[in-house]
């Protein structure tokens, strides 16, 4: 698997903390940015290519769900709450997981097991057919 670029979006230092030593030990997890508010996430979005959004619920300003509806081409999402109730919601807007605060190791482990690699076209694999080899026959509906 490629290295997927992960934010954190946390605004409580342990959990932010805890998340960050959960990415460490995962080679194919690369963490970008640790964001207290959706302001600075949004910033971090506009100039990184970020595959995978830790994403906390409860933040000041924006809340974590508002913010992920102003994204047009959202990354995964793995929401970390300590709100179970937020859930149906969560996976409405088509969440990869739903973290419940304390996150224990053999759960983060499950969560980011779900996470799809990234695209040929995201690591610079696609390549495009300059010449065609040959004619695709598409016959009329008669």
């Amino acid at each position: 698997m490629h290295q997927l670029n992960c934010l954190i979006l946390e605004d409580e230092p342990l959990a932010a903390e805890l998340l960050t030593e959960y990415l460490a030990q995962i080679n194919y997890l690369h963490l970008v940015a640790v964001c207290e508010n959706a302001f600075i996430a949004a910033d971090y979005l506009q100039n990184e290519s970020i595959d995978v959004i830790f994403l906390d619920l409860h933040l000041p300003k924006i809340k974590g769900f508002d913010f992920l509806k102003t994204l047009p081409d959202p990354p995964q999402i793995i929401v970390t709450s300590a709100y179970h109730q937020y859930a149906l919601e969560g996976f409405e807007l088509n969440v990869v997981d739903y973290l419940l605060k304390p996150i224990e190791l053999v759960r983060f482990m499950k969560a980011i097991n779900k996470l799809k690699p990234r695209s040929a076209e995201a690591t610079g694999l696609n390549q495009e057919i300059t010449s065609p080899d040959h004619i695709l026959y598409q016959p009329t509906g008669r």
